[in-house]
């Protein structure tokens, strides 16, 4: 009975939330209170409900200090000399400019945001395609690469909702994989490279007399919050923050609230000024942190109530006993390709603690199937999902087709997961 509630559970979650009959936040909070009630639970749901949400409490802080924190420093235009530089230094090569377009994707990454992300990359390089003769495809292909492989930051959507799926610790997931991490960003700026050369023979040696930046409206109330002269701190604030994170001196959502606090202090002093900005960010960081919340309801509910284990049991009797070892590793295969399948709510509050839990009867770690997860579903795979609002916009941007973008993209993208995988294997992160 519990392991078909169970099921239920995720299929229903999952038809509502692909098919927009409800939002993540309602059906996640929704739906397993409807299955307890079902199963007799009763006035217990709310007692569920509450474990749950205090298992995530830590992961949801830190999202919110993560986007105020980000959200401020580019308000100052800490990331503008640099976004700068790199236009400048990329000049008429194809092969400098597909690369440079890969590292400043990577760098507007850190918030986190793909819509930012597209919103900022694109229109500061299309001219340069353009000029050039360049394919926009190939623009929304380096850009797509660079965001997703950069999505898999502990600070990151799907590495979040993975961490509060399995209820372990963000930097316990992230951590052992920033090597993976790094040889999919090393990945990501080959392929940039190779198809920057692919342009460069497309298009010959053309002398493009016209190629210069391209003038943009000023808008002065931004204008007024940039902090030229806070460059240099504000970047060791970021290094500061991350490499406090990393190496677990302080807890991530401890190190986000610090950061966040000096940042906002050193660049706006007046409280008036706090407060403005904190405000501009708010709707963001509260929309997150809402969908986090409601899952924490989710998984509360599924465990308390012992839905997961009994899935799990069902799903062990149907593995045969020597494939169960293989859990992680299939799940890292497939985990970009089922992007195309699954929004990130639901296959990280749905489909992965029943994975996860099914690989645990087998012997097998299940934070290792959260690593192989994080590795291409909606990190790799959220630029060319039609799941997501932000795929659509970066397709706009570069006024391309959906289609061909993902008949291009999608190649690299696999190929960019498969690395990291593998990589991940031979240094035993993710084990068979």
């Amino acid at each position: 009975m519990l392991a078909l509630l169970g099921f239920l559970s995720v299929i229903v979650l999952l038809a509502a939330v692909m098919s927009k009959k409800l939002t993540p936040i309602v059906a996640l909070i929704a739906i397993p209170t409807v299955m307890a009630v079902i199963g007799g639970f009763g006035f217990e749901v709310g007692t569920f409900i509450t474990s749950g949400i205090k298992t995530i409490a830590p992961t949801g802080v830190m999202f919110i200090f993560a986007i105020l924190f980000f959200g401020i420093l580019s308000d100052a235009g800490t990331f503008d000399p640099i976004i700068d530089k790199i236009i400048k230094a990329v000049g008429k090569d194809p092969v400098k400019i597909t690369v440079g377009t890969a590292i400043l994707a990577m760098i507007v990454h850190l918030d986190g945001s793909g819509a930012v992300t597209f919103l900022v990359t694109i229109p500061a390089v299309m001219p340069l395609y353009d000029a050039l003769g360049m394919s926009r495809i190939t623009l929304a292909t380096v850009v797509a690469l660079a965001a997703g492989t950069m999505n898999i930051v502990p600070w990151g959507g799907p590495t979040l909702r993975a961490a509060t799926s399995l209820n372990v610790p963000v930097t316990d997931l992230f951590n052992p994989m920033l090597i993976p991490v790094l040889a999919g960003i090393l990945t990501v700026l080959a392929i940039a490279a190779f198809l920057g050369k692919k342009e460069k023979t497309r298009i010959g040696n053309m002398a493009v007399e016209n190629v210069s930046s391209v003038e943009t409206a000023v808008d002065e109330n931004k204008l007024s919050l940039k902090r030229p002269r806070l460059f240099g701190v504000n970047i060791l604030l970021i290094v500061a923050a991350i490499g406090t994170m990393i190496s677990n001196v302080l807890p991530p959502q401890v190190v986000f609230m610090f950061a966040f606090c000096l940042a906002l202090v050193i660049n706006y002093p007046s409280v008036k000024e706090q407060r403005q900005r904190v405000d501009d960010h708010a709707k963001e960081a509260l929309m997150m942190a809402s969908v986090l919340f409601a899952a924490g309801a989710f998984t509360g509910i599924m465990k308390e109530t012992g839905m997961i284990t009994a899935m799990s049991e069902v799903i062990v009797g149907l593995v045969p006993t020597g494939m169960g070892r293989f859990i992680p590793a299939i799940t890292g295969l497939l985990s970009m390709p089922l992007s195309l399948l699954f929004d990130p709510d639901s296959f990280y509050f749905g489909v992965l603690p029943v994975l996860s839990n099914a690989a645990g009867q087998f012997g097998v770690d299940p934070v290792m199937v959260g690593r192989a997860a994080i590795l291409g579903q909606m990190t790799t795979g959220f630029p060319i999902s039609p799941l997501t609002a932000a795929t659509f916009l970066l397709v706009g941007l570069a006024g391309i087709d959906l289609g061909e973008h993902q008949k291009k993209t999608i190649p690299y993208a696999f190929l960019v997961t498969v690395v990291m995988l593998a990589v991940s294997m031979v240094m035993g992160i993710i084990t068979i």
